[in-house]
């Protein structure tokens, strides 16, 4: 481990630091948009436009890396996302706002596929799991600090603006100074919506879901927040927390998984998931303990099912389809992120605050109700041919399929084992012959 973090030291501490960046843009957006006296609806259309942007640059950013490169590709996104966020504190209207979500949603995802590209680069067969576990524990972290961030300056004024640019600005520096070489370019087999449906309806329904929720947290939290009385230290903290449960409670929940058949798993942590947001509704927003409590347990059951649902989708595909799904199970969460934040906001509109916590229990009490119905139709999968739970970090189309790839390996590595102890391949097993 410790070798994996001194090789890659420069690439995760470039990521790092545009976490940090991009987790305090997020919710200083939505704080400013709240000021600004964006209405709800509004505003969540207009956080929106970064997942639109999201989409499209899953499929921009890999030709235009075949055109000009890693390196040129990285340094361009990085410099009009740490533009665009200055442009925000410019332009106080939502149209240009969303425009300038949606360009950003471009970047960011653009500059993520560059970075991860380079750490898939830089990994071997043998320390892969183990660097994804890093990169996640980094971007979690980051994403987390960014919340806490918000407390540094007024978010009505310009200074968190400019310490957002800023930090996009140096996340370039290590990035570009590392000495691993830039990655080369594959392109993977495609794998149909339909296909991938068929193979996991599970994965696809719960892929979907996270899509919605965590698009909805992330887009919305701070303006739920502010809209139940919080103030800017409130605000900071409720969204830190959410992420940090996330943080704590992901290596428990995907050791579970390794242990117990998976779809119960997951069946168990969205129940909890939309259960810990139901105390919500059922008590209102007026205690923030409560709430605070609530979106803990929330966020440590929610984050960590983006990684369940892919190791579930693993479970049932085949090793040369699981890298072609990869970029189908992003195109389905990106989907749900896209819809996750004006549906939140509509659920606000009609019931008031208590209508954000609504939103969320009855897409993690849906996709439970989805598994135990799957589970009526299809027989589990045997302990024996279940994949191993691998720590995921947030959807992009390189880091889904930097996961795949581990998992691949993972099974031939496990399929060479099973070779090597069989008795037919043993002295003593070929004398049975």
């Amino acid at each position: 481990m410790l070798f994996t973090i001194r090789s890659n030291w420069a690439l995760l501490l470039g990521i790092g630091l545009l976490m940090l960046g991009h987790g305090l843009q997020n919710t200083l957006l939505g704080v400013r948009a709240s000021i600004e006296g964006f209405p709800t609806s509004v505003t969540g259309i207009v956080m929106s436009g970064y997942s639109i942007g999201f989409l499209v640059s899953a499929i921009v950013t890999p030709r235009l890396v075949a055109h000009v490169g890693h390196v040129r590709v990285f340094a361009a996104f990085t410099a009009l996302a740490s533009s665009a966020i200055l442009a925000h504190a410019l332009l106080l209207e939502p149209i240009s706002w969303f425009v300038l979500r949606f360009l950003t949603g471009v970047c960011m995802s653009g500059a993520y596929v560059v970075a991860e590209s380079w750490l898939n680069r830089a990994a071997t067969n043998e320390d892969r799991g183990s660097l994804l576990s890093v990169y996640m524990l980094v971007q979690l972290t980051a994403w987390a600090g960014g919340q806490l961030l918000l407390n540094a300056a007024d978010p009505g004024g310009f200074r968190l603006f400019i310490g957002v640019s800023v930090l996009l600005s140096i996340a370039v520096v290590p990035m570009l100074l590392t000495a691993s070489p830039a990655p080369a370019t594959a392109a993977a087999r495609s794998f149909g919506l339909i296909r991938l449906y068929r193979s996991s309806p599970l994965g696809f329904v719960g892929m979907f879901g996270v899509g919605l929720s965590q698009g909805a947290f992330f887009a919305m939290g701070a303006v739920f927040a502010g809209k139940i009385g919080l103030d800017v230290a409130g605000i900071s903290l409720f969204m830190a927390l959410a992420i940090v449960g996330g943080v704590l409670l992901q290596w428990p929940v995907g050791r579970l998984s390794d242990r117990l058949d998976r779809r119960r798993v997951v069946t168990g942590t969205t129940i909890l998931a939309g259960l810990a947001t139901g105390i919500v509704v059922i008590a209102g927003t007026g205690t923030f303990p409560v709430v605070a409590a609530a979106f803990f347990l929330y966020g440590g059951m929610c984050l960590p099912m983006y990684a369940l649902c892919i190791a579930h989708t693993n479970d049932n595909l085949d090793a040369e389809d699981m890298v072609g799904a990869s970029g189908t199970l992003v195109l389905v969460v990106g989907i749900g992120m896209v819809l996750g934040p004006p549906l939140a906001a509509a659920a606000m509109d009609l019931q008031g605050p208590v209508g954000f916590a609504s939103f969320f229990t009855i897409v993690h009490l849906g996709i439970g109700a989805f598994a135990l119905y799957r589970m009526t139709r299809r027989a589990s999968v045997p302990m024996a041919d279940q994949g191993q739970h691998i720590y995921a970090p947030q959807p992009s189309p390189v880091a889904a399929a930097l996961v795949q790839e581990t998992a691949i390996g993972q099974q031939e590595a496990k399929e060479q084992t099973e070779i090597v102890q069989s008795p037919l391949a043993s002295p003593a097993g070929q004398g049975y012959n």
